[in-house]
């Protein structure tokens, strides 16, 4: 019979965090970014917080935002996740971001063909979107290969074959370039389902 596993340390966070980077030129650097989180456990409670960089090599960009239903939630993701993601990391368009407030987050599909998040704050329409959805699969990264370095991160992927950023009605230009996770090809938008944070 197979060992039950237990994750020790302490668990930071927990929820959902489907993210959508785009190129234009495979080689060339991101041109648009979003990662959208769905928090249902953590140190700053529950909500949501869409962090989006229509320009990110550029600070205080007007298209560069944080749409958030819980400010102090949302500012710690930031600090203490994103900054450390691959994609993200030392970004100058992470620095200067403009916060706003929610007022609603809908989610579209099925998560087995196509998916998406529709964010509205105030007179901003954001929409994210995934198709052509590949075959779930569930790992669990140690510390020392996670993004921040500190923590386990059980979680559950869901790669796609396009993916497209919508701010106010425009699509952002670029799209997915592929990647490898864990042995499984999928892109640099996907979705992470069940996902934990767990500091050693």
């Amino acid at each position: 019979m197979a060992e039950t596993m237990l994750f020790p340390g302490v668990v930071e966070w927990s929820g959902e965090n489907p993210g959508i980077s785009l190129k234009a030129d495979p080689d060339g650097p991101f041109t648009a970014l979003a990662s959208f989180f769905r928090v249902v456990l953590s140190p700053h409670g529950r909500g949501h917080a869409l962090v989006l960089l229509e320009s990110p090599q550029q600070a205080g960009a007007p298209g560069n935002v944080c749409l958030t239903d819980n400010e102090p939630l949302a500012r710690w993701l930031i600090a203490g996740y994103v900054a450390h993601f691959a994609a993200w990391r030392g970004l100058p368009g992470l620095e200067g971001l403009r916060f706003r407030a929610i007022d609603s987050v809908t989610t579209e599909g099925d998560a087995i063909t196509a998916y998406a998040e529709v964010i509205r704050a105030g007179g901003t329409t954001v929409r994210l979107g995934w198709s052509g959805l590949g075959k779930p699969f569930c790992f669990a990264h140690p510390p020392e290969r996670s993004s921040t370095g500190r923590h386990s991160m059980p979680s559950v992927f869901v790669g796609c074959d396009s993916a497209t950023i919508e701010l106010d009605g425009r699509v952002l230009p670029g799209r997915p370039v592929p990647r490898e996770v864990v042995g499984q090809r999928i892109s640099t938008a996907m979705l992470a389902f069940s996902e934990t944070w767990i500091r050693a």
